[in-house]
């Protein structure tokens, strides 16, 4: 019997190649003589890196970049030198978290600091990127970023703009002469389940503007700035599509990835099944085991379990999926080619115990339901 194990991480209980791990470890206490395959997942949000690195042989990097309020920290991203890929989460850099929520300033926050990380993955020869999109304290449409790789934006006196969306509405010439010329010859992924434009009530500012802290009064001025940018945009280049799906995803990094720099986006979990190769994994498998830390109706939505479910339906392997949490609701996924729903952790089991006990609990699980094939 051949059985995939392709889970996500379980949210601040164990990453998805722990999870592959302990999956494994269940597996050879009730059938030892399977064929396991570990394929760790991820969706382009957080654990991206550690995932594709895992599956693909890479390393981390760590480079001295500058945070959302242009203070210095240490991030990192992912080399496959083999295949010149880097795989970068924007969050690592210019993301919520970083940022004590008393500190948070969606105005002025950048993300420089994912140009930076684009810069050392540039130095280590990269010819691919893959940028994880999702997490972002940041609403400047990626001017930071390109900042960082050489372009500059000016108001009408030619001063440079200081960082932050908020500064855009005073915009009035990009000048991309500049731009590292290693671009040139670097393919760029977006990979993010986020297909909101960059503007209007749908748009960047609007939806994701107050979960990063902004106001009403936050929100129109960003939106000012960010039409004041598309503007400017079309000038500049000849083009500006603040309307492409994916072009509001963090914070509008999106629309300056595909602008500027000719960025393809798609589905996260699709992109990282490519990128890993879980299809030509699952070539001759019985099973495929995935999960995440909680599962519900919302999974359907492009988590990664129904991604991976759907990777599996192209192959005829069976699919169960794994999660701390089993909401009631998810009793929809049997409904999309999912066989088997196993909540890992017994209903009333105080939170931190769960996340504490999640690797054993996840082998205890996999032993019971590999038992029962």
């Amino acid at each position: 019997m051949k059985i995939v194990l392709a889970p996500d991480s379980f949210k601040e209980s164990m990453t998805a190649s722990q999870a592959v791990a302990a999956m494994r470890e269940g597996i050879g206490l009730a059938l030892p003589h399977a064929d396991c395959v570990g394929v760790p997942m991820a969706d382009g949000g957080e654990g991206t890196v550690d995932a594709v690195v895992d599956a693909l042989g890479g390393e981390p990097v760590t480079v001295d970049v500058e945070d959302p309020l242009g203070r210095p920290i240490r991030a990192r991203y992912g080399y496959v030198a083999g295949r010149r890929l880097a795989v970068i989460e924007m969050a690592g850099a210019s993301g919520l978290e970083l940022v004590a929520p008393e500190d948070r300033d969606i105005l002025r926050a950048s993300t420089f600091g994912v140009g930076q990380l684009i810069v050392s993955a540039l130095d280590h020869g990269a010819a691919e990127l893959l940028i994880g999109l999702g997490g972002s304290a940041t609403n400047d449409a990626g001017v930071g970023m390109l900042t960082a790789l050489g372009a500059v934006f000016t108001d009408a006196d030619g001063a440079p703009l200081p960082p932050g969306g908020a500064a855009l509405a005073h915009l009035h010439r990009i000048d991309v002469s500049g731009l590292d010329r290693r671009l040139a010859g670097v393919h760029v992924q977006i990979a993010s389940d986020v297909t909101a434009p960059l503007l209007g009530i749908g748009g960047a500012s609007a939806v994701f503007g107050p979960q990063k802290g902004a106001t009403p009064n936050d929100v129109d001025v960003l939106e000012t700035a960010l039409t004041r940018l598309v503007e400017v945009t079309r000038t500049a280049l000849g083009h500006a599509r603040p309307d492409r799906p994916g072009a509001g995803a963090a914070g509008g990094l999106g629309f300056g990835l595909m602008e500027f720099l000719a960025a393809d986006c798609d589905p996260g979990v699709e992109v990282i099944a490519h990128t890993v190769g879980l299809e030509r994994a699952l070539t001759g498998a019985d099973w495929v085991f995935t999960g995440e830390g909680s599962v519900d109706a919302q999974t359907l939505l492009g988590k990664t379990p129904f991604g991976v479910a759907q990777v599996a339906a192209r192959t005829g392997a069976r699919v169960a999926i794994f999660a701390g949490r089993v909401a009631p609701d998810a009793d929809v996924l049997l409904e999309h080619g999912v066989e088997k729903l196993v909540a890992i952790t017994a209903p009333g089991t105080p939170l931190e115990q769960a996340l504490r006990d999640g690797p054993a609990a996840l082998t205890r699980a996999t032993a019971e339901v590999c038992r029962t094939l």
